[in-house]
């Protein structure tokens, strides 16, 4: 890793947000209102805000108003709703989908990293309620996993986000025996790697060598299979099955996003080179060292395109790819 990547640059998210949130959607850089907001991609900007160094007053302002979004969307046992219409009502019902994984992953970042004490205090609350809720979800779980991994490293005694760390670990499963499909999933589907991620971090919380292992071993594996002529190429849209080759396409900046992120937990965790050169793939892939040589990066706005096609990108520039695209640069940031 050196220092040939850009830096993240927040002018596009500043775009996207308003004084409710975050807008989902883009016609290229111009926010669509009509798509409204939902807590996916606030609880993420949550977290790419609160692992910024050094923030300045405008992503502060924006920490409180995306926790604020989230806790007006959680309902009194802890579950979330998920869309919001740019009229202002609720479009759905609260649950435990991925959305409240993703909740509870801000809620225990926030509480952590947030140099707010009062983002840090409301978080914490947030956490609390949503922690004591399960999902059938791997992917929730997962994402709830890595809230609770967080809150662990400050409060080691918190019984709710140990538990939920155990509970995480139990519903995401073990390897299958099968070496050439060890997936715990029949398919591929999308943000792949944060399975691995989560067992890494439960490993690491839970003092559990073998979740590590697990986890990284995942993760090797998924770097193999996602990888074509020397790069990344991630699993499309469509998902990826056994005996099926890259490259395909529609590839999703959620997909190269979360390999980047459990890259950079795996090497924090084993020192192993392997997921340095893993995390480098990541950033690569936004940068243009992809199947179609394109860069998934907009340099005059900060912003992410929307995902990879066979003939180029796709021009719009939503919440969760500029998202995506800005906690990879994170990361290349911080193992520089």
């Amino acid at each position: 890793m050196n220092g040939r990547y850009p830096p993240p640059t927040y002018q596009h998210l500043l775009r996207l947000s308003d004084s409710v949130g975050l807008l989902e959607h883009a016609d290229g850089i111009v926010p669509r209102r009509e798509h409204g907001y939902c807590v996916d991609d606030v609880a993420r900007g949550l977290v790419v805000l609160c692992r910024e160094p050094d923030p300045p007053a405008a992503l502060l302002r924006l920490q409180e108003r995306y926790l604020a979004f989230l806790i007006g969307a959680q309902a009194r046992d802890g579950a979330f709703r998920n869309r919001l219409g740019y009229d202002r009502r609720w479009r759905d019902e609260a649950t435990v989908g991925d959305w409240w994984g993703r909740a509870v992953w801000a809620a225990g970042t926030a509480a952590t990293l947030s140099p707010l004490l009062v983002v840090r205090q409301r978080a914490a609350v947030m956490f609390a309620a949503a922690v004591r809720l399960r999902s059938r979800s791997r992917r929730s779980m997962a994402y709830a996993a890595l809230g609770a991994a967080e809150m662990l490293a400050t409060q080691p005694d918190h019984a709710g986000a140990r538990l939920l760390l155990i509970d995480a670990a139990t519903t995401i499963g073990r390897p299958r025996r099968d070496p050439h499909w060890p997936w715990p999933e029949p398919a591929l589907t999308y943000a792949n790697a944060l399975l691995a991620e989560a067992l890494i971090a439960a490993g690491r919380r839970l003092e559990r060598p073998d979740l590590i292992d697990d986890g990284t071993s995942l993760l090797r594996w998924l770097l193999d299979t996602e990888s074509h002529d020397g790069h990344l190429s991630c699993t499309p849209v469509g998902g990826r099955r056994p005996g099926e080759r890259p490259p395909a396409f529609d590839q999703q900046p959620i997909e190269a996003a979360a390999i980047g992120e459990a890259c950079a937990r795996a090497l924090d965790a084993t020192g192993d080179e392997r997921f340095r050169a893993g995390l480098t793939s990541a950033v690569d892939w936004f940068m243009g060292d992809n199947d179609a040589g394109v860069s998934l990066r907009d340099p005059d706005s900060g912003g992410g395109y929307d995902g990879l096609t066979a003939g180029g990108y796709n021009t719009n520039q939503g919440a969760e790819s500029t998202l995506a695209l800005l906690a990879t640069l994170q990361h290349a940031r911080r193992l520089a």
